[in-house]
């Protein structure tokens, strides 16, 4: 399927989060270190020397499925036309921005360069929402739409709720699940705290979040504090670039501490939590991918 381009105009957009200072950020020389510490000490991303059952098939099934979905084809066919969109949007950013660096005006190619995700982590994502079945799935975050539309192809039968700050990056987005005929993503345009209460009615649970925007630690614990009562024991919560900064790196040592948390697994650019109340002991494994 390919999706046809739109035609180039500007857009203003208002970004509702709130600001960061730029020096929190990790350089990208002290990312690279980090990264290359990280792979040193993490656990074999084979499963070798895993012993808890549930971890072992995460990575045997999960992390290391070869196969090559039907997806896979239709979301990257997607990518590609976006990165050859010279739209330009103008951009007024309050959030943690990009590590390439904040500006007034870019281009959607240029957004899909630097802020999508990448092909084998979006793809991770699909599976894991394949895998253990969510059928009720929520973003933070929608962007362009490209991990949006891996995660409503993983699901067809389910739905996927997805929040995105501001209005043109949401319409591109919307744009991206009509060429895609995707029927199955709920989008909604707004701040996260003023959008996200409404999406937590009691007794309501989320089988699979995922939380990809305001890279700071307080609104990231709030959200995790939020959401909690929406998550069941077979619920999995998954947080974007844990390591962007010390204040992410801190929010992930809370979370990964919280009672409700029974496993944790750090992919580095990804981070995961179960609250399966069949692990009787609190586990956290840093795995190579």
């Amino acid at each position: 399927m390919s999706p046809e381009k739109p035609m180039q105009k500007t857009n203003t957009i208002f970004v509702s989060k709130p600001g960061i200072e730029p020096d929190t950020m990790y350089s990208a020389p002290a990312l690279a270190k980090k990264y290359i510490q990280y792979y040193l000490s993490a656990s074999n991303g084979k499963g070798h020397g895993i012993h808890s059952p549930f971890v072992y098939d995460f990575v045997t099934a999960v992390l290391n499925d070869k196969r090559h979905y039907y997806a896979y084809t239709q979301v990257e066919q997607l990518r590609d036309a976006l990165k050859a969109d010279q739209e330009a949007l103008e951009i007024v950013d309050m959030g943690a921005g990009s590590i390439s660096g904040n500006t007034t005006r870019r281009t959607v190619a240029s957004i899909v360069r630097n802020a999508a995700k990448s092909r084998k982590l979006a793809q991770l994502l699909f599976r894991v929402a394949n895998h253990y079945g969510a059928d009720h799935m929520l973003e933070l975050g929608t962007s362009l739409g490209i991990t949006t539309s891996y995660l409503a192809l993983a699901r067809l039968g389910g739905t996927v709720t997805t929040i995105e700050g501001a209005p043109a990056i949401a319409a591109a987005a919307a744009r991206s699940f009509q060429a895609l005929g995707l029927r199955n993503v709920a989008q909604l345009t707004g701040n996260f705290d003023e959008v996200l209460p409404a999406l937590l009615p009691p007794q309501e649970a989320y089988d699979f979040v995922y939380i990809d925007g305001n890279h700071r630690k307080e609104p990231t614990l709030r959200y995790f504090q939020q959401l909690l009562p929406n998550m069941s024991g077979h619920s999995v919560m998954i947080f974007d670039d844990i390591h962007w900064s010390r204040e992410m790196e801190e929010a992930w040592e809370e979370i990964k501490q919280h009672s409700a948390v029974m496993l944790s697994i750090d992919l580095f650019f990804l981070g995961f939590v179960f609250f399966r109340p069949g692990f009787l002991v609190k586990q956290h494994f840093t795995i190579r991918y």
